[in-house]
């Protein structure tokens, strides 16, 4: 297939500031391996489900959720150690938290679901599918590479995944309090135009990475998981091959762009690319009607 180039002329400025769920969407704790996992849900119809990566929280997905869910069941979860779920100790590897998923998916007796993923999100959606073919009909992953597949090596090589191995209990003490300017570092460094991620967004993901056990569970639980992400995803592959289920890889223009469409077809066989212009990688802050114009089409 073809890549989609969304050129919409001048950007106009993203109104990046986090909402709070509407009343369409109840949330829950709901019990998974060790703890348990915040769980939005709303809406009636196909199910989609969407996860998010590292620097937010579900709450990212707010502005596409209460599009999709005039139509759609939406299941909006914070992922394992992350948000307002629980802090346990293990179970990081994506394989684990895929399984997890099942799991939420068996109790909400939802059997197939279309998923939406960003950063590692990506990652525990490639496990997802990968595991339970069946159970995933359609997938729009967004700017981040998969572990141990495609040009993941030549990734590790790139400065600005410093972060990768930035962890240890005194990692943890250095970060305490200044969770903020942690994430200030990632926001400005991996976006098109730090300005489009406000102020109001900037403190409300800040509030939640300072939560007790935040940090720790994403650079020793989350970060630290990868290199057996890699050999779990190169185990996946070699059994089950490429995935068959239709593709939508989108890049940020000043991130990954076009190279998402690669990446993918590399462990994919129907892969479709959009390229979100004047974005980097907080493509849902920077530029989230770009994102949900293309998103909705490939999931309609």
């Amino acid at each position: 297939m073809g890549l989609i180039t969304l050129l919409l002329g001048i950007a106009r400025p993203a109104q990046a500031e986090v909402h709070p769920y509407s009343a369409a969407f109840h949330a829950s704790e709901m019990a998974v391996s060790g703890g348990t996992q915040h769980v939005r849900v709303g809406g009636h119809g196909p199910a989609v489900l969407l996860l998010h990566g590292f620097g937010d929280t579900g709450d990212m997905w707010q502005p596409l959720a209460e599009r999709l869910v005039k139509d759609h069941t939406v299941i909006v979860p914070d992922l394992r150690g992350m948000g307002l779920s629980s802090h346990p100790e293990s179970g990081y590897e994506k394989t684990a938290q895929a399984r997890d998923l099942a799991g939420i998916l068996d109790a909400l007796k939802i059997d197939k679901v279309q998923l939406v993923t960003h950063d590692i999100g990506n990652m525990v959606g490639y496990a997802l599918a990968a595991q339970y073919p069946d159970r995933v009909s359609r997938w729009v992953i967004m700017d981040a590479p998969l572990p141990g597949l495609g040009s993941w090596d030549k990734q590790l090589l790139n400065p600005k995944v410093w972060h990768f191995n930035f962890r240890g209990p005194d990692v943890e003490r250095l970060v305490q309090g200044r969770e903020r300017i942690l994430l200030d570092r990632f926001y400005n460094d991996m976006s098109a135009n730090p300005a489009r991620i406000d102020e109001q967004t900037r403190n409300h993901y800040a509030e939640l990475y300072a939560k007790p056990g935040a940090i720790h569970d994403a650079f020793s639980g989350q970060f630290a998981a990868f290199s057996q992400d890699a050999k779990d995803n190169q185990a996946l592959f070699a059994k089950g091959g490429k995935l068959r289920l239709p593709i939508l890889a989108i890049g940020g223009d000043h991130s990954y762009g076009a190279a998402m469409k690669t990446e993918l077809e590399s462990v994919a066989e129907h892969v479709d690319g959009a390229v979100i212009t004047d974005s980097g990688h907080w493509i849902m802050e920077e530029q989230p009607e770009q994102a949900i114009r293309a998103i909705e089409a490939f999931l309609q």
